[in-house]
């Protein structure tokens, strides 16, 4: 099955701006990456803007999915973290990439103000379930030690976003994994 113009251009971008950062390609690389004129990309995404609020746009739902298909997976509090560190792991590809949400923070000043709303509303997506995932905590027991779910919730973020870049500063994954260790011994199963 073919894909289609508009989603190779978006994956091409996203590959793009998660490995050089969103400021660190231009339409010129799209085309030549894709294969088409540059007036092609301009049909489907106007404006550069354009492309980061569709590309931040998937990002949200595919992130949206993936934490509705761990809660699926897992009844517990601790295999849904387990398996959160493993979704940002992977997305590292090695610690040659960050994450789309990481990359454009880096990139805020150039982002449209609708685009920085959407970074905005993705993280508080991802605080909320990670809040959600810690009121569990405190039911189930298997995370150790959650005294405030919601202050847990924001440390968690913050830590697997700057394990992230930790990660991608010396292209080592086991950087990221260190960084997590914490939240990972808290694990009880």
């Amino acid at each position: 099955m073919a894909i289609d113009t508009k989603t190779t251009l978006l994956d091409i971008a996203e590959k793009a701006a998660r490995t050089r950062g969103f400021d660190g390609f231009s339409y010129a690389d799209l085309s030549e990456a894709a294969g088409i004129r540059k007036a092609s990309i301009h049909y489907h995404f106007q404006t550069k803007a354009a492309l980061s609020a569709a590309l931040l746009e998937r990002y949200h739902k595919e992130l949206e999915d993936c934490c509705a298909e761990i809660e699926r997976r897992n009844v517990k509090a601790s295999g849904r973290l387990l398996d959160l560190i493993s979704l940002y792991r992977d997305a590292l590809d090695d610690g040659n990439m960050v994450c789309l949400c990481v990359s454009l923070i880096s990139s805020r000043e150039s982002l449209s103000d609708e685009v920085n709303h959407q970074i905005v509303e993705f993280r508080r997506m991802m605080a909320r379930w990670i809040l959600s995932m810690f009121e569990l905590a405190r039911e189930d027991g298997s995370i150790l030690d959650v005294k405030t779910p919601k202050a847990e919730a924001r440390a968690t973020l913050a830590i697997l976003e700057g394990a992230h870049l930790a990660a991608r500063a010396e292209t080592d994954i086991s950087v990221f994994d260190s960084a997590v260790e914490l939240l990972t011994s808290r694990c009880t199963g």
